[in-house]
């Protein structure tokens, strides 16, 4: 008997497969002629304001391993505070950032590295301020449904103590997961933050 559907059902999840990266970062893997600049390449132009940061890293799995073929999103406010095209932000955020960017990992060390501007403050849902952060989101071979999680400052230490994300959660060694110690070697702030899929240094994830 043919089974009447009343409602739209939700997709089934399936993994990215070795193919994601023609669809998204062509040039990045060096295919030509698909797009003449990968959307999402960068989430900056020259008249972009705030602080210039670099956040880099590298997608460890369980075993140790690190992963040189994964896709990685980065979403964040700019350096007010606000949202590219978000509600009652939209039209008040700098025109000139994005707010969003993405790339592949590099396929021989398998870092990712974004050149951005360090995010402002934004207000939580209940109108707290949630301290400043970046959210990062990871497609690969393997990881049927895309993980979500957030990338704090480790130079924002006021910030993430009262931060109203951070301290929900109840496992406090696993805070730590989610800061990115920061350098200035390079000339510029420079925030590594290095994500585990699994294992002892389990990354935490959010369900959003």
């Amino acid at each position: 008997m043919t089974q009447i559907l009343d409602r739209l059902k939700e997709s089934p999840s399936q993994t990215a497969g070795p193919y994601v990266h023609i669809g998204t970062t062509p040039n990045q893997v060096e295919i030509a002629g698909v797009y003449p600049s990968d959307l999402g390449s960068g989430p900056l132009s020259p008249g972009a304001k705030g602080a210039r940061i670099v956040i880099t890293g590298h997608i460890i799995d369980g075993a140790g391993n690190v992963l040189k073929d994964a896709l990685v999103e980065i979403w964040q406010a700019d350096a007010e505070g606000l949202y590219p095209g978000r509600g009652e932000t939209r039209g008040k955020a700098d025109p000139a950032f994005e707010g969003w960017a993405r790339q592949s990992t590099d396929s021989v060390t398998g870092l990712y590295c974004f050149e951005t501007i360090k995010p402002g403050s934004a207000p939580y849902s209940d109108g707290r301020p949630m301290a400043p952060h970046i959210t990062v989101w990871i497609a690969a071979r393997g990881i049927n449904i895309g993980l979500h999680t957030r990338l704090y400052f480790g130079d924002e230490e006021a910030a993430n103590a009262a931060d109203p994300v951070l301290t929900r959660i109840e496992h406090k060694p696993r805070v730590t997961t989610l800061i990115a110690p920061r350098s200035d070697e390079g000339g510029i702030p420079t925030y590594t933050f290095d994500i585990h899929l699994q294992g002892e240094k389990e990354t935490v994830f959010f369900d959003i």
